[in-house]
C-alpha cells in the first residue's frame, strides 16, 4: 500500500509501454478507415473539407497520418515523430474540422494530443524499436 499511495512511479517502463500501444493501436484503428472508400468520401462532404479544392484528399491525408503514426507509435519507431503527426492531426480535428469545444465534443480527439505530449516527453521507453535502433551503445 505504501508504494501505491508514494510519489514515485510505479511499473512505468510497462505502464507507458502499455499506454503507447493501446494509443497506437486506436490510431491505426481510425486510420484504417482510408481503405473504406465509400467512408471516406462521405468524410468529403462534411462542410469542414468542402472549402478544399480537393476535400477528398484531404481526408486522405488525415487517414493516412493516423494511420502511419499508429503504426509507429504501436512499434515505438521514431515515436517523438509520431506523436507529432498525432498532436497536429488531432489538433487539426479539434480545432478546424470540430470546434474546438475540448470539454465536450472535441473531447476524443485532444485526448489524443495529450497522449502524443505524454510520449513526446517521454520517448518511446525501454520497450520500443527506438532504444533498440538509437540508444547509445
Amino acid at each position: 500500500m505504501k508504494a501505491f499511495l508514494s510519489a514515485t512511479g510505479l511499473f512505468q517502463e510497462i505502464g507507458l509501454t502499455f499506454v503507447r500501444i493501446i494509443v497506437g493501436l486506436f490510431l491505426v484503428y481510425h486510420g484504417w478507415e482510408i481503405f473504406d472508400a465509400t467512408k471516406i468520401e462521405e468524410y468529403a462532404k462534411w462542410d469542414a473539407f468542402k472549402k478544399f479544392s480537393s476535400p477528398l484528399t484531404m481526408v486522405y491525408f488525415g487517414k493516412g497520418s493516423e494511420l502511419v503514426a499508429g503504426i509507429l507509435l504501436t512499434l515505438g519507431l521514431i515515436t517523438r515523430f509520431a506523436c507529432l503527426i498525432t498532436a497536429g492531426t488531432m489538433l487539426y480535428i479539434t480545432f478546424f474540422i470540430g470546434n474546438g469545444r475540448i470539454w465536450y465534443e472535441e473531447q476524443h480527439p485532444f485526448l489524443f494530443v495529450l497522449l502524443a505530449l505524454v510520449f513526446i516527453f517521454t520517448g518511446g521507453g525501454k520497450y520500443s524499436l527506438d532504444a533498440k535502433l538509437f540508444s547509445n551503445r
